[in-house]
């Protein structure tokens, strides 16, 4: 499912420069909107997520447009429209967006936490399957992708439109896990770019970055983030969040992680003429990260690791590889990396988990005539 996924996705908008790639569009997503209102707030003023979203997005685009005049901004919405998920995605893929920014407001349900009032801060999220030992953060984290992804069920036909995602049962997350974010590495730089320049906010607790299955972050085709700025059910976050002045400085923490972003960017690997990589069918004599068995990528069937996926071929001195050293796989207008090669899946599988201590979703793939299939 993973690799047909990604087949679907085209390029993220970029540019080529005498620098290399240039980020030339940004796609900024003002949470709900219209009939989906999100979270409301408690202190009998009814102050909506969807309009705390669409003030501080807004507010965003502007600076991005005043800052950076050669990046076209997009919005998903730009007043009080329902936008289906799907649809988000679809908007930033047709513009060609180079990245995606959710931008959303977090909060507690009284009835299922006492503690409803202390919870606080904000958190950046990116696509992926949640897994931590700490039971209650993992049902904090389940509970806040089922509330977010629960605006599906006021879309028509739903369950086709997400292949039976039903954001009431939780073995339904377990899908993500087959879903590889085909720019998880630079969704994650990015993240910690958001985390570090909020630091400096109205709304300054710290709730960390995590990999959660958000069905808007699902489709998308370029470095992707969902950002909770803070709960509407905290007195304090509620009132900098509520107020201009906090919208403000909110949407000014957001763009200098932007312009973080962008100078990396644009700073990349050139897109018209990448670094050569090991490409299939191709040895690497010597090489200490050569993670091989006998088997010749060149021919055959062969098995390797995934360890990340994206539109954009990468130098072999990205620091996205960790120090090793994939198998590149063209794949449509897609670059899948793959660790190995192996004669058998056993030999792949036995590396398993030294490979997801540095890659976490990394999965098994079975290399037959240049096509890579995920199996279990």
């Amino acid at each position: 499912m993973a690799a047909l996924l990604l087949g679907l996705f085209p390029s993220p908008g970029r540019a080529q420069g005498t620098g290399g790639a240039t980020l030339t569009t940004v796609c900024i997503d003002a949470g709900h909107g219209g009939k989906d209102s999100g979270c409301i707030s408690r202190d009998g003023k009814s102050v909506k997520e969807k309009d705390i979203a669409l003030s501080i997005a807004t507010k965003l685009a502007g600076k991005i447009q005043a800052g950076c005049p050669d990046v076209r901004t997009i919005l998903t919405r730009s007043d009080d429209t329902f936008i289906e998920l799907g649809e988000r995605a679809a908007i930033a893929n047709r513009n060609n967006a180079g990245l995606f920014l959710s931008v959303h407001v977090n909060s507690v349900d009284p009835k299922l936490n006492r503690n409803w009032k202390q919870a606080s801060g904000f958190s950046v999220h990116v696509l992926g399957q949640y897994n931590s030992k700490n039971r209650d953060m993992y049902q904090a984290n389940l509970d806040l992708c089922k509330r977010e992804n629960s605006v599906i069920l006021l879309e028509d036909d739903y369950s086709t439109k997400y292949q039976g995602y039903d954001p009431s049962d939780p073995e339904s997350s377990i899908l993500f896990s087959l879903m590889q974010n085909a720019n998880l590495e630079q969704s994650l730089l990015f993240a910690g770019d958001v985390a570090e320049a909020l630091s400096a906010g109205p709304v300054r607790k710290n709730r960390g970055i995590s990999q959660n299955a958000f069905l808007v972050l699902w489709r998308t085709s370029m470095p992707a983030v969902l950002i909770e700025c803070g709960f509407i059910t905290n007195t304090d976050d509620f009132a900098a969040m509520s107020s201009a002045q906090g919208q403000e400085k909110i949407a000014d923490c957001l763009y200098q992680a932007f312009t973080v972003f962008k100078t990396r960017y644009d700073g990349s690997v050139s897109a018209g003429q990448p670094a050569p990589v090991r490409a299939a069918g191709t040895e690497a004599a010597g090489s200490a990260s050569q993670l091989s068995g006998t088997a010749d990528p060149a021919r055959g069937t062969w098995y390797g690791i995934q360890i990340l996926a994206g539109s954009r071929q990468l130098s072999p001195a990205d620091r996205a590889f960790k120090g090793h050293e994939p198998v590149v796989l063209p794949s449509g207008k897609i670059y899948k990396y793959i660790l190995g090669p192996w004669d058998d899946a056993a030999q792949a599988r036995s590396r398993m988990a030294e490979i997801r201590s540095d890659f976490p979703d990394a999965f098994l793939v079975e290399v037959k005539e240049g096509t890579a299939r995920f199996i279990k």
